[in-house]
């Protein structure tokens, strides 16, 4: 282990001009900005690594795939993508975002922490494991996509469709991150999912002077007497049955809690909030941010919203709510218990659209290749990581495992502060290093299970 870390070491300065190259690329899927010439990169240092590199053709943008297969029993692969997010607002970045700037210890860039960091730290790891012992401990799988900034439209059917290139012992999912204050690594195993709808309610044919509330019906009031209808003020979701699918927390899961480290009065006072929700605290907030599902009013919409008064009956209002799920639940049976529910209060007018959903996800907890990853992050850092068995966010784990038994962790370089999607996104470059060395050990020990 020492030689490889040597290694990673002498070679920093390598595998971070690595990272500059690509981070100087544009890739802005949203827009189709230099996503082709990003795509080249990538292909350029897999086949340097000895992969063989294939172009998985989509309706989209392509998914690189790399294979380097020496023969072990154990395959872990990689999946990460190489699109970004745009770079909007220019005007607040510190310098061009598309000129990696390494200051301080950090190297500001758009991608460099979402998820471009992580795709060199991969990289860089087999990279280094090669020079020192030269065959992998492990057969070495790469899957990265060009859409995940735009909702991985073409993931599922990759899956489907190509099997074979799946089949794996274990993943290493996108990136994780470690605490600014105190430098704690994170390693999650998985993320809820999402249900987001949009709810509507029509009412005249058009927009109504506002006298004529006392007889016409006011779509802006029938929508919030049905929204007050989804959730007490006690927090409890009240759609009959939504709760009743989801899984227990194993004892090694609860366990999980109490690495957590979640700073309540800093949050607190960065958010300019007295409370959190019903007074919660302690390990029951941990609980709850990770393990409970949530219904969201995201936005609302009706009527005159602008400067100065205008007296409007309007005759349409909408709602745009996400109920965030856990495993259990799914999008489709959210769906088909809020139409249940909102008929049976008497709100069968209201129309539902299902704007977006993902399957939630977590690997078994049970399942070795957990241990691996905890104990190959011990060895690396010397803070304690917190273990979460999902984040409270979702992302796209499910379209491309779901239906696999495939265990997925969370790791990587970015930090708490990274400003993910934001201006002057960063990492630390030492962070960056940490995370090669991290993903190099987990190659090592899972080659040893």
């Amino acid at each position: 282990m020492e030689k490889l870390f040597q290694q990673i070491e002498e070679h920093a300065s390598l595998y971070q001009h690595w990272l500059l190259s690509m981070c100087n690329q544009p890739s802005i899927s949203a827009q189709n900005i230099g996503m082709q010439e990003m795509k080249e990169l990538v292909i350029q240092l897999l086949e340097d690594l000895g992969a063989d590199v294939e172009e998985v053709v989509t309706a989209g943008y392509p998914i690189i795939y790399g294979q380097i297969d020496n023969g072990s029993k154990r395959t872990l692969t990689f999946y990460n993508h190489y699109d970004v997010q745009p770079p909007d607002p220019l005007a607040e970045w510190m310098s061009d975002p598309f000129k990696a700037r390494v200051e301080n210890g950090q190297i500001f860039a758009r991608g460099v922490a979402d998820n471009k960091g992580n795709i060199a730290a991969r990289i860089a790891a087999v990279h280094a494991y090669q020079k020192v012992h030269g065959d992998l401990p492990v057969n070495v799988k790469f899957i990265i996509e060009g859409e995940e900034e735009v909702g991985s439209p073409n993931l599922k059917k990759f899956a489907l469709e190509n099997p074979e290139k799946l089949k794996t012992d274990a993943m290493i999912w996108e990136g994780g991150m470690r605490n600014v204050h105190d430098k704690r690594p994170h390693i999650s195993f998985g993320v809820k999912g999402i249900c987001f709808v949009e709810l509507r309610v029509r009412g005249a044919a058009f927009d109504l002077h506002s006298s004529e509330g006392a007889v016409v019906e006011n779509p802006a009031w029938r929508l919030v007497w049905a929204l007050s209808t989804l959730k007490n003020k006690h927090e409890k979701i009240l759609i009959d049955g939504f709760y009743d699918h989801i899984l227990e927390l194993t004892e090694k899961e609860k366990a999980f809690f109490q690495t957590m480290d979640y700073d309540e009065e800093h949050t607190k006072t960065h958010y300019q909030i007295d409370n959190f929700l019903t007074g919660v605290t302690g390990l029951e907030l941990k609980e709850r941010l990770t393990a409970a599902p949530t219904c969201t009013i995201c936005g609302l919409e009706a009527g005159d919203t602008g400067q100065g008064a205008k007296t409007v009956l309007p005759s349409r209002a909408k709602v745009k709510i996400d109920f965030r799920i856990v495993p259990g639940q799914t999008p489709k049976m959210v769906i088909d218990l809020l139409r249940k529910h909102l008929d049976q209060h008497g709100f069968r007018d209201i129309e539902i659209e299902q704007l977006a959903g993902l399957l939630p996800f977590n690997s078994d907890s049970e399942n070795p290749f957990v241990d691996t990853v905890i104990n190959s992050m011990k060895e690396v850092y010397e803070e304690p990581p917190i273990i979460m068995r999902n984040l409270a966010g979702s992302s796209p784990m499910e379209k491309l495992l779901a239906n696999t038994e495939i265990p997925a962790a969370q790791i990587g370089v970015a930090n708490t502060g990274s400003n993910f999607h934001g201006p002057n996104e960063n990492i630390y470059v030492d962070d960056f290093i940490k995370g090669i060395k991290a993903t190099a050990n987990v190659m090592r020990h899972f080659g040893d299970v």
